[in-house]
């Protein structure tokens, strides 16, 4: 199944694979899992640590550059870099899945190249999230996670939204025009995408008190994940396109 610039699905002609996902879900997925096999494979923890160190997103560099290696240089690209490296086999499948079920309609509806640029625009806001709540201490962002919720917050704009129909100009036939493109106001009061996000911005919220709860300390960059969500509610509207009929 090509990328099509919609959502719509496709016309069966024949018989097809059980699974088929966009280009650009598949690259994205297969780079990602690729970069931790090789990590695993090739790096002993030295290397490990110094792949991190340049390539994870370290925040502190912004007010201790003189004493992290690389200094303020790698915060050109470890916004977008950190979202390539995972910290175990868990993690890396965990985002790969994630990424399949939502980027797949959002690389439905908008391409491969619109996909990309709101998979690394949401990282680097979920960077910038974690770097706000984070700072002074010396913590280090990797992982998909901002990106991914970035990608889910686009798909709240449309997947649980009504499909469109019009008419053929040519044919006079009715043919199916792809979902609605919901404003901010029916995502929230749409049920479907109203709950899934509320429920999803809460539990995400929620990650700062369980170790108060259940005595131990959990890596989880939930800060990421609400950057990288919000910034994707806000960001279809500029990729949308006149893929539909009038």
């Amino acid at each position: 199944m090509s990328d099509t610039g919609s959502d719509q699905e496709p016309r069966q002609t024949g018989r097809e694979p059980v699974f088929m996902l966009p280009a650009v879900v598949t690259a994205l997925g297969g780079i990602m899992l690729a970069i931790h096999l090789a990590t695993t494979l090739v790096l002993d923890n030295v290397g490990l640590y110094q792949l991190t160190l340049w390539f994870g997103f370290v925040p502190a560099r912004l007010l201790m550059p003189d004493q992290i290696p690389g200094g303020f240089l790698p915060l050109i690209w470890t916004p977008f870099s950190h979202a390539f490296l995972h910290a175990n086999w868990e993690h890396v499948i965990f985002n790969t899945l994630w990424l399949v079920i939502f980027a797949t309609p959002v690389a439905r509806r908008y391409g491969a190249i619109p996909t990309l640029v709101i998979f690394l625009l949401t990282s680097a806001a979920g960077a910038v999230a974690f770097a706000a709540t984070t700072l002074p201490s010396v913590q280090v962002l990797i992982g998909a996670s901002g990106g991914v919720a970035g990608l889910t917050g686009a798909a709240m704009r449309f997947i649980f939204q009504p499909v469109l129909v019009g008419t053929d100009p040519d044919t006079g036939q009715r043919v199916l025009l792809g979902r609605h493109l919901a404003s901010l106001r029916e995502v929230f009061t749409n049920p479907r995408s109203r709950n899934f996000s509320l429920i999803w911005i809460v539990l995400n919220a929620a990650v700062p008190l369980v170790p108060a709860l259940i005595g131990q300390d959990i890596q989880i960059a939930w800060q990421a994940h609400l950057g990288g969500f919000v910034v994707g509610l806000l960001l279809p509207p500029l990729f949308e396109r006149s893929w539909q009929h009038e």
